[in-house]
């Protein structure tokens, strides 16, 4: 049963994609990803957030996935968490939250809608 979150940073003049250039250039991504129980952590720019104006809001979305809530809690104690809180600050980024808990389970009726 995986627990997955759903990030969505918000910020200004580019911000938010500039926040997840840095995350990953830096190399924090790539730990991140390294982490025992962390099963995926990516970056999305969602559809129509391609060009930024200068006054425009811009979300960046983040798909973290991790085996269960202990693999979480690890993450939340490493020094990364102060780098990412860091980020944030730096480019005045807000959030939303969603946390999904994976039953691994397709039902029967959905597996039609499927293309594999």
């Amino acid at each position: 049963m995986a627990i997955t979150v759903n990030l969505r940073y918000t910020g200004k003049k580019g911000a938010a994609q500039a926040f997840a250039r840095e995350m990953i250039s830096s190399g924090t991504v790539e730990k991140i990803r390294a982490e025992k129980g962390n099963l995926r952590y990516e970056y999305y720019l969602p559809f129509g957030e391609e060009k930024v104006g200068d006054d425009t809001s811009e979300t960046i979305l983040l798909i973290d996935s991790w085996e269960n809530q202990e693999a979480i809690d690890l993450h939340h104690a490493t020094p990364m968490m102060k780098t990412i809180a860091e980020l944030r600050e730096k480019y005045d980024l807000h959030m939303t939250i969603e946390r999904f808990v994976s039953d691994d389970k397709i039902p029967e009726q959905d597996k039609s809608f499927i293309r594999s």
